[in-house]
């Protein structure tokens, strides 16, 4: 009797775990490098508000910014799980500015 090893072959599974983790692997790599070019961003924009005198939190631009992702959010993730994420790439991105602009003399 010959046993069908298209539908649950364990080597099969795990080729595919393993390639989809590979993909994940790069997508990783790629929200690290797109993270590290917002915050760059965000102090260069930091240099610019201290030196026009401006605050370095404004809660508008944050609720701004939330409301629009939430709205362009075609998922597979809900808009509290897209909340919470950017909540916490702005509140990181915050921190960078006040230690490279905010905290430095001059």
């Amino acid at each position: 009797m010959m046993r069908n090893t298209q539908k649950n072959d364990p080597k099969d599974g795990k080729n595919r775990r393993n390639e989809m983790r590979k993909r994940v692997d790069l997508l990783d790599v790629e929200l690290l490098d797109i993270l590290n070019k917002r915050v760059a961003l965000v102090i260069e924009m930091g240099k610019i508000k201290k030196k026009a005198g401006m605050k370095l939190y404004d809660p508008g631009r944050e609720e701004s910014v939330l409301k629009r992702l939430v709205e362009e959010n075609k998922g597979p993730l809900d808009a509290e799980a897209v909340v919470r994420l950017f909540e916490r790439i702005i509140d990181e991105s915050r921190h960078a500015e006040r230690v490279r602009v905010y905290d430095r003399e001059g």
